[in-house]
């Protein structure tokens, strides 16, 4: 719009920093490619297990990468796009520093490229959501901090008085991945690459799932929520459907997710009052999440017209529709019958993906295609193109899903099957891998149409950028009466006036006018249900029964543990036998919580693609162990396991051992002195009498004791030893 030299008596000029919105923007593109062609890599793989090329390649070592890359690289980048444009908008304010603006948008980029080294090095804390080192946590706080600050200075300098919906769910997401981040990353440093987890076990997984489920909840849905509000309205021309709905909306949101982590921990190890806590709030979860998608959904009234002309708006409706299936389906896994069915499958595999690329991504989609001739003052793009994208995406995103739901079913009733005559149906677990392995394929080719979009998109996206211009926008918006300084009151009556003129539209519109108090009472509501579930966990004893019969790990089983989680076995592999028949039956006695207690941090795992190992230990000889992990097809036949041939070549490194046993001492396990002085020695030891009685075993394999298969040997012999020691 064109502007005289000065504004208007009583109006201010505004000039927006659209430029950190545009570079947010092709980040947002440029990492959702490369994000998904990872995922798309871990689909191959699964269905065709020779696509794990190389050591830094395989699917333990990429699965963190791709999960990293499209929650924090794409859908990251997406929400900073959508706050830093709606923000300056809401606020009638430029972002309150241009330099925090761009430390933040070079520091998160960073911290990506960070995640994209060191994940494929194995270099990994093995936690859902958070793999990432301790120093580059150290960076992720240092970048929010200044995030926080831009954008809480920036409500501090508004010019409108009220604070919009969508700034509500951004106060909201800020706040909670703040807290959350911080106390699901407390460690003990070992070195710059390692660091041991504060808690353990039983502990441990409490805190990991209520940052792994709520890291979905203010990452991936809060903020998307306030993208909902602010764009939604604009591209359909209409106001939200019902304000008093996103109030009722917003509270019970931000209140109740916080408790429903230890949904994801039914059946385990966890205490059985704090898995019933989660599945409750989850339950109650669904109406305020279907209060959104109707909010959002009704938005749309007399609009619908405009679908067939405008792939903006069909990007939200099947994006909005997309997040009230994901929200029904959340609270339906977290009933107990039906997550004894879904948990370790592929199910939930479908669900996250129904979530992570119908709502994220469409939302996300519809949001870039809308702010297109806005950033960069042209309308060049493709309508013809983007419907293309929009209909390779849906397609691809149904073969995907349908595909997972399907495995995942069927997963879950051949793994508790039972014959006539009382025995499992399926006792060798190849069984239910082989039978699932063209869902494997159908998911490659749902991945490779929906990437086809994403890939559509961007060149929409480069086509336009490259056509229009660069200017940031520029409005006079009315000067602030409200923001001038009253004398302080004289009286209490004027006081209680005062108030009451706040007061007078509602508490919650004065709510709106004190950003900060907000800011405090939504940190309260998130802090409520963390504080009641997690501190018990931590104070109370009895939630974790001691087992006299178990024992730290040796040096050598330590330095295992950590082969085991540089290489992502967790990814594919649970240390948790459930108490349900066919579990006892297929793996031997359920997990007990006493059995954990060293385990820094769990690894109790969240899918099955190869049996549960926590009973694995004596289950099999050294020398299988070694042939299964050079190549798996020689003990397992059919198996889709990559090969380990590097174990056999690749010495272990003993000179951080005793560190390794210092800083657990650190954190509480009970080694001796003496132990953590000679652990090098003791390690050694225990690794030449493994190698020996491998060399005994096949004479191919000599000179193995100084090799890392040796040490992940170790470690996995004592896979649930400890508890047959307690039974003789």
């Amino acid at each position: 719009m064109s502007h005289s030299e000065t504004p208007l008596k009583g109006y201010e000029r505004v000039v927006y920093d659209d430029r950190v919105v545009r570079a947010f923007a092709f980040a947002t593109v440029i990492w959702g490619i490369v994000g998904m062609t990872v995922g798309l890599i871990l689909a191959l793989q699964l269905a065709f297990w020779p696509a794990n090329v190389h050591e830094f390649l395989t699917f333990g070592r990429l699965r963190p990468l791709h999960t990293n890359a499209v929650i924090f690289a794409f859908a990251g980048n997406a929400i900073f796009t959508a706050v830093y444009y709606s923000t300056q908008r809401l606020t009638k304010a430029r972002m309150f520093n241009d330099k925090l603006s761009w430390i933040h948008f070079w520091g998160w980029q960073l911290i990506i490229v960070s995640a994209a080294i060191t994940l494929p090095l194995g270099i990994t804390q093995s936690r859902e959501y958070a793999e990432l080192e301790w120093p580059i946590d150290l960076a992720i706080t240092f970048i929010w901090v200044v995030f926080a600050v831009n954008f809480l200075g920036t409500l501090w300098r508004r010019r409108e008085k009220h604070i919009y919906v969508a700034l509500w769910f951004y106060i909201a997401s800020i706040v909670t991945v703040a807290v959350l981040h911080i106390f699901n990353n407390l460690i003990i440093p070992v070195d710059l690459f390692k660091g041991y987890s504060l808690l353990s076990g039983v502990q441990d997984a409490m805190v990991q799932w209520w940052y792994g489920h709520n890291a979905v909840a203010f990452f991936l849905t809060t903020p998307f929520l306030g993208l909902m509000y602010y764009f939604l309205p604009k591209a359909a021309e209409r106001p939200v459907f019902s304000y008093k709905l996103s109030i009722i909306h917003f509270w019970s949101l931000v209140f109740l997710y916080i408790w429903a982590g230890p949904h994801h921990l039914h059946y385990t190890a966890l205490p059985e009052w704090a898995s019933t806590v989660g599945m409750v709030f989850s339950v109650m979860l669904w109406m305020p999440s279907w209060g959104g998608m109707i909010n959002g959904l009704l938005t749309l009234r007399g609009a619908w017209g405009k679908l067939r002309d405008e792939p903006v708006l069909k990007f939200f409706v099947v994006g909005i529709t997309f997040y009230g299936m994901s929200t029904f389906e959340g609270p339906m896994l977290s009933i107990k019958a039906v997550n004894s069915l879904g948990h370790y499958t592929d199910w939930i595999i479908a669900h996250v993906h129904s979530g992570a690329l119908g709502w994220n991504g469409f939302m996300t989609f519809g949001m870039i295609y809308w702010l297109v001739p806005r950033l960069w003052k042209v309308d060049d793009y493709s309508k013809k193109l983007a419907n293309w994208h929009f209909w390779l995406g849906t397609i691809g995103m149904l073969l995907y899903v349908l595909a997972m739901y399907w495995a995942g079913v069927t997963q879950g009733l051949m793994w508790r099957a039972f014959d006539e005559t009382g025995k499992l149906m399926y006792p060798d677990f190849m069984e239910t891998v082989i039978e699932i392995v063209p869902m494997y394929w159908v998911r490659v080719v749902g991945g490779s149409l929906y990437i086809l979009g994403v890939l559509i998109g961007g060149y929409n996206l480069i086509r336009a950028a490259r056509a229009g211009a660069r200017p940031d926008t520029v409005v006079d918006v009315p000067t602030p009466t409200w923001r001038k300084k009253k004398e302080a009151a004289k009286t209490y009556d004027e006081a209680l006036s005062r108030l009451d003129g706040d007061f007078k539209e509602g508490w919650h519109r004065a709510l709106e006018g004190w950003p900060m108090i907000f800011t405090v009472l939504t940190t309260i509501a998130i802090l409520i249900g963390s504080v009641i579930e997690i501190v018990p966990m931590l104070i109370v004893k009895s939630n974790v029964p001691r087992i006299n019969t178990v024992t730290p790990y040796t040096p050598l089983e330590l330095e295992g543990r950590d082969i085991y989680v540089a290489e992502g076995c967790y990814n594919c592999h649970s240390q948790m036998v459930r108490p349900m028949l066919h579990e006892i039956e297929r793996y031997g006695e359920y997990s007990k919580p006493g059995e954990f207690i060293y385990d820094h941090p769990f690894q109790w795992g969240s899918k099955r693609t190869g049996p549960d190992l926590h009973r694995v230990g004596g289950k099999y000889p050294h020398l299988w162990h070694v042939r299964h992990m050079e190549d798996p097809r020689l003990t397992t036949p059919n198996s889709i396991m990559p090969k380990y041939g590097w174990l056999l070549t690749k010495d272990v490194d003993f000179s951080k051992t005793q560190k390794k046993v210092e800083v657990s001492m650190m954190l509480g396990v009970p080694y001796k002195p003496w132990e953590a002085e000679n652990a090098v020695e003791l390690a050694k030891k225990q690794a030449k009498e493994i190698a020996d009685e491998v060399a005994s075993q096949d004479a191919n394999y000599q000179g193995l004791e100084d090799k890392q298969i040796i040490a992940l040997v170790a470690y996995l012999q004592r896979l649930g030893v400890d508890i047959k020691k307690e039974e003789k």
